[in-house]
């Protein structure tokens, strides 16, 4: 029997820690919040986005190719019918959505109990849960890990799982040190990258606040006339300093990469009218309704409470009825429905992505294991991992399932 710490008491060091212990070994839980699984309880808004549906091939498919090769081991050793299963014998059922996401049946407190159900299998497996102690350096060197401090207090074991999570939501307790501590120990890591988070734009409209455009796909180009550099089919929806909702999240990694690189445009665009099309229906619309307002048309194309400034940006009067639109006013209509312009962004904050880009170097962890390479007993799982999915529930599973791999010890 080994004695195993375990840091993190998140998605991915829950399951460490319940299947370390499950197989015999003295496993000691440490978490920095005053409870588990804080950012568990926030998952999917509060109801917990617990996983995906489908067979391990296509959960990998939802992942970069590099990260789907490193999880495919871990996947297959522990997929999403084996957390729903685990899940259900603690009295959390569960369901899919028609997009595949799957969440705990809804009822009041549905986060918390799927946090409880993980907090019953480690408590129940014989852990030592301690809340409130945050890791505040590691002590050793390649290849062994001799202890942990927390505040004045050594901590030493067999061996050591880190699953600290990444930078992102930093009141949920992972703010993200523990990557430079082993990039400090000559672990290869990659810097933390902001991923999964709402965008603020360099112009923002907070009177346009909850306000959502749909059936499109966010545009990311090098400048108004640059080249195309991203896009993502999804809905937008308006904050009171830029962007958020499922294209934004998802495009929001590349944004940032441009905005770093020097030149970010973005635009929400049509994806079933092309600028001729709505051109000729605006001329055909011109002539059996010329007295109809611009205005009016536009309304049936965008959001209400958009039209008016948006017109006013455009140097289209409100007034005007669709036989007098001069070319150019026609020419600019058509643009803000096929391809609305929505600017420069401004830096993606790290702090408010779902997940955070970076972490662990894939390539110096054992995907079978977690297991640092050239170590022999420190193990990365989780968020601290160079693992970056789609919003769906695909990165939880990849918490619950690289937790498995370096829990069995």
């Amino acid at each position: 029997m080994a004695k195993v710490i375990v840091v993190g008491g998140g998605a991915a060091g829950l399951v460490a820690a319940w299947r370390a212990a499950s197989l015999g070994h003295a496993v000691t839980l440490l978490e920095a919040n005053g409870r588990l699984g804080v950012k568990l309880r926030i998952s999917g808004g509060g109801k917990c986005n617990i996983t995906h549906d489908g067979p391990p091939k296509a959960l990998m498919a939802a992942f970069p190719v590099e990260q789907a090769r490193f999880l495919r081991p871990a996947l297959h050793a522990f997929d999403n019918r084996a957390v729903l299963e685990l899940l259900r014998r603690e009295g959390v059922d569960t369901y899919a959505r028609d997009n595949g996401r799957v969440f705990p049946q809804d009822r009041p407190g549905s986060a918390a109990a799927v946090v409880a159900a993980f907090e019953a299998l480690v408590r129940r497996a014989g852990v030592a849960v301690r809340t409130g102690d945050r890791v505040t350096a590691l002590e050793g060197r390649e290849p062994r890990m001799i202890a942990l401090r927390v505040g004045d207090e050594r901590l030493a074991a067999d061996a050591f799982i880190l699953a600290t999570g990444g930078a992102s939501y930093p009141e949920t307790g992972t703010r993200g040190e523990v990557l430079g501590w082993l990039k400090q120990l000559g672990v290869p890591v990659k810097p933390w990258f902001p991923a999964l988070a709402p965008i603020p734009l360099l112009r923002s409209r907070p009177g346009w606040e909850g306000v959502a455009l749909r059936d499109g796909e966010l545009r990311l180009s090098a400048g108004p006339q640059g080249r195309r550099l991203g896009a993502f089919a999804g809905d937008v929806v308006f904050t009171k300093v830029g962007i958020s909702g499922p294209a934004a999240l998802e495009l929001s990694q590349a944004v940032e990469g441009a905005r770093r690189g020097g030149a970010a445009w973005l635009a929400y665009a049509s994806r079933l009218d092309t600028p001729e099309a709505v051109d000729a229906s605006l001329q055909a619309e011109a002539r059996a309704h010329p007295r109809l307002l611009a205005a009016t048309w536009l309304q049936r194309h965008l959001p209400e409470r958009l039209v008016g400034p948006l017109l006013d940006e455009a140097g289209v009067d409100r007034a005007l009825m669709l036989k007098d639109l001069s070319k150019a006013a026609r020419k600019a209509l058509v643009g803000l429905i096929t391809a609305l312009p929505l600017g420069e962004p401004q830096p993606v904050p790290l702090a408010r992505g779902e997940v955070a880009a970076g972490g662990v170097d894939l390539a110096a962890v054992d995907a079978r294991t977690m297991a640092l390479r050239g170590w022999e007993n420190l193990r990365v799982c989780g968020e601290l991992l160079d693992v970056d999915g789609p919003v769906g529930g695909y990165n939880l599973q990849a918490a619950f399932s690289t937790g498995y791999a370096a829990g069995t010890i």
